[in-house]
């Protein structure tokens, strides 16, 4: 696999996986705890550090399964 890509995020220093991970379909509604847990340990140890959100994807619950698997 090759390494993860990143580039920089305006001025701010900050450095961003060219690839993200995003909630929208499947967090809350397809898949519960356990196998979001997983897909996000995948991604983030293939180098993504880049995660999409918002609060409106699975009426809140893919922010929820998200922040739980952060914590």
């Amino acid at each position: 696999m090759a390494p993860m890509e990143y580039r920089r995020l305006g001025r701010t220093g900050i450095k961003v996986s060219v690839l993200s991970y995003g909630a929208w379909v499947s967090f809350g509604t397809q898949l519960g705890n356990k196998e979001v847990q997983d897909i996000m340990r995948s991604a983030q140890e293939a180098g993504v550090n880049f995660w999409d959100n918002a609060e409106v994807y699975a009426s809140g619950q893919a922010e929820t399964l998200m922040g739980q698997a952060f914590k």
